[in-house]
């Protein structure tokens, strides 16, 4: 019998970090921050790459728990300074995102 591979099961959400941007500058932090993660999150979480334009960059991470994820990677965000950042999280093939910071926050949320 086909089962379904063990993968597949896991990592049902996707959390976006997202940030303001608008220079090299700010692309060098991006990519110094995506390492740090990668080292904080990995393997329980899946950082899943960047994109940076339309005044904003983006860290992507496949979770199945997207809360705590965050909460792990906002102490390494606080401490890069980034005090103006936004997180939320769809399911996998969702459209809706569900905004986890700042809390409280009625703003819309998209990835440009």
């Amino acid at each position: 019998a086909l089962g379904m591979q063990g993968g597949e099961a896991r990592m049902r959400y996707h959390l976006v970090l997202q940030f303001p941007a608008s220079s090299i500058v700010d692309f060098n932090i991006l990519i110094e921050l995506e390492d740090s993660l990668h080292k904080i999150l990995e393997p329980e979480h899946q950082v899943d790459g960047h994109d940076f334009g339309s005044g904003q960059m983006n860290i992507f991470v496949i979770t199945e728990h997207p809360r705590a994820a965050f909460t792990l990677a906002k102490d390494t965000l606080g401490s890069a300074d980034l005090q103006n950042f936004k997180a939320a999280y769809r399911e996998a093939g969702g459209d809706d995102y569900e905004i986890i910071w700042p809390a409280g926050s009625s703003e819309p949320f998209e990835v440009l």
